[in-house]
């Protein structure tokens, strides 16, 4: 209701889990996915995965759960979602997330940003003195090595900008060749492949 209610956002269906939301979505156009993670027969992270996994032109997903710990998140964007909030977010910032995830943007609860960062973000790489041969990230330069970890970290491009003393739209750029470079999506993604790669590297498992 809260979503009909938008003039610029029409519900084209609903599904009672993950399995039948990949059925209704074969045979309906949709921009974007607003996602259970817990459901019967398959659930959100798994439905997840094979939706991102159908195509360039598969919908955007938004996760949205009762459930805010640090493994459902991660699986949720690992598994290719471009936002995580949980339920209990005011319904004008559910409205906001899904108009900037159909923008092709990412969102993530705070909530949950800082839960992640508090685990990992002490345990960044190091920009500099990467050995060439073992390097993860091969083809970045210096200063986008410098920019992606800063937006591994969860900074804006703002913030990235006052920390490394540039403009923003400078750093709007450096995260564009980022992208290009290594055929991400969304700044979501850098994040997973920054914990992929051991750019930050778990304490504990």
């Amino acid at each position: 209701m809260v979503l009909d209610a938008q003039p610029d956002i029409e519900v084209v269906g609903e599904a009672g889990d993950g399995a039948e939301a990949l059925r209704l979505l074969a045979r309906t156009p949709a921009e974007v996915v607003v996602m259970d993670i817990r459901m019967p027969v398959m659930d959100g992270v798994q439905a997840t995965r094979q939706l991102v996994a159908s195509g360039s032109d598969a919908p955007r997903v938004l996760v949205l759960t009762t459930f805010d710990t640090d493994a459902d998140a991660f699986a949720a964007l690992q598994a290719g979602a471009s936002g995580f909030l949980l339920k209990n977010v005011p319904p004008e910032e559910l409205i906001a997330a899904i108009r900037v995830v159909a923008a092709g943007e990412s969102v993530v609860a705070p909530r949950i940003t800082r839960r992640l960062l508090d685990r990992f973000a002490d345990q960044l790489v190091p920009a500099g003195g990467v050995d060439p041969a073992t390097d993860p990230l091969p083809g970045l330069t210096e200063r986008e090595r410098e920019v992606l970890l800063l937006v591994a970290q969860g900074l804006s491009n703002l913030e990235i900008a006052q920390r490394i003393y540039v403009a923003e739209t400078t750093v709007k750029t450096h995260v564009g060749r980022i992208l290009t470079k290594l055929g991400l999506r969304d700044r979501v993604q850098i994040v997973v492949l920054a914990y992929e790669k051991g750019l930050i590297r778990p304490s504990r498992p």
